[in-house]
């Protein structure tokens, strides 16, 4: 019964009446959805396994899509240098790019709100440290601080080692690049809530601060963070992409969409156009879904566009 209201609340809700009244945000949620399922069901889905040295057959390096010259209907948008299925390679691709993205945003999350929630509830040099440096690191581009990272793991450990946990180099770098956000928000969230009843109530009857902030100020930050973090996945897809692009990324054996259109490019002059051009189309597709989504979310949530 509690499921059955919940329910029957959020389609009376006025976030259901604007998502069902904007085409554009449906569309986005449903490209959204399907890319996600791709990437989840990339094993079953994928005509061939890209990753399998032994099924690739260099006789098949490129061939064109299948409603192309020369085209064949076992490899329906063409292969690449190696012969490797590009539908296939796309859904491993898209499956490696989202897999970094969500564990960069939730590492981002988690290191900006707890920081936040600190230098609000703690206030003084604290407070002043920890929005300093964010300040600072807003002032770098993510993807240099990205790059900087990488670089330094690349130069720490041996190229099979950073071969082998290079989805979490990127993770941590990507991660790392995007937590003042999160804390920008979440203080502004803190000092706006720290001084209210229901905080000093808490206070008064020896609740510990530590649950105070988990408890009752945090929950009242999670609609601005949850915004940021749809806006900032699209932005951590495209950082990855980029990375793997400038080849500093995932390697050629394990590509994501980056390291596709990286490889791609190379043949871009010679007639191969197909080994870009369909990642590229993914990326940008992937990207401007997860953005649009990230525009209605800020705007349904906020009290003031109602």
């Amino acid at each position: 019964m509690a499921d059955t209201t919940t329910l029957a609340r959020f389609r009376d809700s006025d976030m259901w009446w604007s998502f069902r009244r904007s085409p554009t945000t449906v569309a986005a949620a449903v490209v959204t959805v399907l890319f996600f399922l791709g990437a989840i069901f990339a094993p079953w889905l994928a005509p061939y396994d890209p990753f399998d040295v032994k099924s690739l057959n260099l006789m098949d390096a490129f061939t064109p899509p299948v409603w192309a010259s020369g085209g064949s209907a076992a490899h329906l948008l063409g292969t690449d240098n190696q012969g490797r299925d590009l539908l296939s390679a796309i859904l491993y691709g898209a499956r490696v790019s989202l897999m970094i993205g969500l564990a960069a945003i939730v590492l981002s999350v988690t290191t900006g709100v707890l920081l936040g929630l600190l230098a609000g509830f703690r206030g003084g040099w604290v407070e002043a440290v920890i929005m300093r440096l964010a300040d600072i690191q807003l002032t770098v581009p993510a993807i240099l601080i990205a790059l900087t990272l990488d670089g330094v793991a690349r130069a720490a450990l041996p190229k099979h080692v950073h071969d082998e946990i290079a989805i979490w180099v990127l993770v941590i770098s990507i991660g790392v690049a995007y937590w003042p956000q999160f804390a920008r928000v979440t203080r502004a969230t803190t000092l706006a809530e720290k001084h209210k009843d229901y905080v000093n109530a808490a206070r008064i009857i020896g609740v510990p601060g530590a649950r105070i902030a988990l408890g009752h100020v945090l929950p009242n930050a999670w609609g601005p963070v949850l915004v940021i973090a749809t806006i900032e996945l699209a932005l951590a897809i495209i950082a990855e992409a980029s990375l793997s692009y400038l080849g500093v990324g995932m390697p050629a054996t394990q590509p994501s969409l980056g390291t596709l259109i990286r490889i791609g490019n190379a043949f871009l002059f010679s007639g191969e156009w197909w080994i870009v051009l369909f990642p590229v189309f993914a990326l940008v597709i992937l990207s401007l879904s997860v953005n649009i989504l990230g525009d209605w979310l800020r705007d349904a949530l906020n009290p003031k566009l109602r």
